[in-house]
């Protein structure tokens, strides 16, 4: 018989490849993203997330140089209800899919964000191990920039990595699959801290 944990994981997995399917539809049945249309619908965007020469807000994630796959499967996802982002309720229930893969072209397009924070040398070092240990670097590859569906890492928002990490380890976020809860399962807030400090300043 199945936990509720295991059945809200079951659940959260066939919403997300609903949601995949819908966005490889619509982007095989319309044009491809335009960064110029995007600009434009992005707009709004931009005061939270950022973008070259102005920061994202505290806790907010870089989307500027993201992967352009990710970035519609998450903007859909979002629209759709289908991840729960207390502050993105409702925000893009306006744009259509076109909509949001012109916004996923621009932003992927854009200049990559980058950590003006300082280094921590003993931090640093430490996230690194931590990140060969976890081999970070297989899925995200070893630039830590990702791949079509999986994320770019490098020089995200510490504040963010941290978060984001700690809601997988706790079971309050899901990707396509549970790899990264798996992954993140038991990893103590220190070593957390350590590898997003890592992540975040590659530069």
């Amino acid at each position: 018989m199945l936990t509720p944990t295991a059945a809200r994981r079951i659940l959260r997995r066939a919403f997300f490849c609903v949601a995949l399917a819908a966005t490889c539809t619509a982007a095989v049945a319309q044009s491809r993203g335009d960064p110029m249309r995007g600009a434009e619908k992005a707009a709004a965007c931009v005061a939270c997330h950022g973008l070259e020469g102005r920061e994202p807000l505290p806790g907010m994630p870089a989307l500027a140089g993201q992967q352009r796959e990710f970035l519609e499967t998450q903007l859909v996802l979002l629209r759709e209800g289908m991840r729960d982002v207390p502050g993105m309720d409702g925000l893009l229930r306006k744009f259509n899919d076109q909509d949001l893969i012109d916004i996923a072209a621009f932003y992927s397009a854009a200049k990559p964000f980058t950590e003006t924070g300082k280094r921590d040398a003993q931090r640093h070092a430490a996230g690194a191990a931590i990140s060969r240990a976890r081999a970070c670097g297989s899925c995200h590859l070893p630039g830590y920039t990702g791949q079509r569906g999986i994320p770019r890492i490098v020089n995200q928002r510490e504040d963010y990595l941290v978060a984001t990490l700690k809601a997988y380890r706790d079971d309050r976020r899901t990707g396509f699959d549970t790899n990264m809860n798996a992954l993140m399962y038991q990893v103590s807030d220190t070593d957390i801290a350590a590898l997003a400090h890592y992540l975040a300043h590659q530069n």
